[in-house]
């Protein structure tokens, strides 16, 4: 009961914190003392607590090393003229009526090939985000329109880490549950790419297109090998190469673009890697500027004291009595309500996919076999990590796009998912009561 009771009591702060707009890492840094309460009543010494801590920084490195690769990503392609040049061949081809259904699906096809969302938002994200600010496009429809095409690939791609983390903690076939993911897809896939094409209808770019190429033309030397950065990134994911591995080199290949194409000097590259990229003219910074290490301070700490927590759970029973009520509620509201409920709760109090998807499994693998678990959690917790504000599956996006997180309102695809799978779960436990 004091497990449930430290949990409830950590989620009460959140939603307080939030309602009051107050920044969620103060919320995150009272969790911590919360569950260090909780341990020490139960009997741990802070020493075994300190190891619980450690052990659970220690699994996110990997993703810390990677914010820092987002940051330096963005800043790069910035100074190399690659967004530039994307965004100068971008204005003369796109229909602004159409480029928030089309940001939506260059986004859903480069998450697909690479297998990342993080990796997908800070370059095609990246990318359609400064097209929109550009052409005068509503930057929060095309965020969302992001949000939904990075998470579409994050889902189902078969180099995508959530997905074989799923498979390997259900022990089931991969490929099958891509599938499945597909087949349970279909439907909110039509009904997202529809409304991105109401909301494009609607919505008109109102910047002069002309203005926009020949400030860019003023401006950097667009010439085709500034797209190099872009087009390794792409080829090395295709290959399967090590998404750390591919990001250095697509940063380590703009830096030298920047120098010597650009005209760039050193020390403005090694301030824009850390400080972000900023530009003297004017009206070229408004729609430049961004990115570097610094811009993922706020994320890392987020997912650093965060993911603190999961040691802490691993090691102490404090989930145990939660796993009674989950089997009490699927009886309720269906096997998967209960999934999707577990999945909120847990995606709250993790803040990472990663975490989330095993605490939620550990929770769950009761109440269904593995073959529907592991589909269940690609329609649960996969988006439902989006959702969340201070979730690093929202926060990174975000952050590198330098939006808002209203943005996620319209993000459709991320809980259109949840929803409709949902509401066939109920419509399938009807059919067989009757």
């Amino acid at each position: 009961m004091l497990g449930i009771l430290s949990i409830f009591l950590f989620a009460v702060i959140l939603i307080v914190c939030i309602f009051y707009q107050v920044s969620i890492i103060y919320a995150l840094v009272l969790g911590s003392l919360i569950f260090l309460a909780y341990g020490i009543i139960e009997g741990y010494s802070f020493s075994e607590l300190w190891k619980m801590i450690l052990s659970g920084v220690l699994t996110v490195k990997n993703i810390l090393i990677v914010f820092l690769l987002i940051g330096m990503i963005t800043a790069t392609w910035r100074a190399s003229g690659t967004i530039a040049m994307i965004i100068f061949l971008g204005s003369k081809l796109i229909t602004p009526s159409i480029f928030i259904l089309l940001s939506f699906l260059l986004c859903a096809l480069l998450s697909v090939l690479i297998g990342t969302a993080l990796g997908t938002s800070a370059t095609m994200g990246v990318i359609c985000i400064s097209i929109a600010r550009a052409m005068g496009i509503d930057e929060l429809f095309v965020a969302g329109a992001v949000l939904s095409g990075i998470y579409f690939g994050d889902r189902c791609s078969p180099m995508s880490t959530s997905a074989l983390l799923i498979s390997e903690i259900t022990e089931t076939n991969l490929f099958e549950n891509i599938k499945a993911m597909i087949k349970t897809s279909i439907i909110p896939l039509l009904i997202t790419c529809a409304l991105y094409f109401i909301l494009g209808m609607k919505s008109e770019g109102s910047a002069d297109v002309s203005v926009i190429s020949s400030l860019f033309q003023e401006n950097y030397r667009l010439h085709w090998i500034v797209l190099l950065p872009a087009i390794f990134m792409i080829l090395l994911s295709f290959f399967k190469v090590n998404v750390r591995i591919t990001m250095s080199i697509s940063i380590f290949l703009s830096f030298g673009i920047a120098y010597f194409v650009q005209g760039e000097e050193i020390e403005n590259l090694f301030q824009y890697l850390i400080y972000g990229y900023r530009h003297s003219n004017v009206a070229l910074n408004k729609m430049m500027h961004g990115g570097g290490i610094l811009s993922m301070w706020k994320v890392s700490l987020i997912v650093g004291i965060s993911s603190s927590y999961s040691g802490i759970f691993a090691k102490t029973n404090i989930l145990t009595k939660l796993k009674e009520y989950i089997k009490i509620l699927s009886k309720k509201i269906t096997d998967f309500g209960a999934v999707l409920v577990t999945s909120v709760i847990t995606c709250m109090i993790a803040c990472n996919q990663s975490l989330a998807v095993i605490m939620t499994q550990q929770l769950c693998k009761d109440i269904m076999k593995k073959e529907k678990l592991a589909i269940t959690l690609e329609n649960t917790v996969i988006t439902v990590a989006a959702l969340v504000p201070w979730s690093v599956a929202m926060a990174v996006p975000f952050q590198a796009l330098e939006i808002d997180n209203i943005a996620a309102i319209y993000g459709f695809y991320v809980y259109l998912i949840p929803l409709w799978n949902l509401g066939m779960a109920i419509k399938k436990e009807k059919v067989e009561v009757n």
